[in-house]
């Protein structure tokens, strides 16, 4: 998925800044993508998980 890609090319930039093959900027630039990805991908999951409970509230 793309938030796992995102996530995964973040610690391959972090990684290549420790073996000084990429710049800070790179390296922040990474990070911030994939925090940003991930608070997506969990707004999405609290949104879903409260879907789901309001419909377990409905009575049939």
């Amino acid at each position: 998925s793309k938030t796992v890609n995102t996530l995964q090319n973040a610690e391959q930039v972090s990684i290549q800044a420790l073996r000084g093959d990429a710049d800070t900027r790179q390296v922040v630039d990474a990070v911030m993508s994939a925090q940003q990805a991930l608070q997506t991908t969990i707004a999405i999951r609290d949104k879903v998980v409260s879907a789901y409970l309001e419909i377990s509230r409905i009575s049939i």
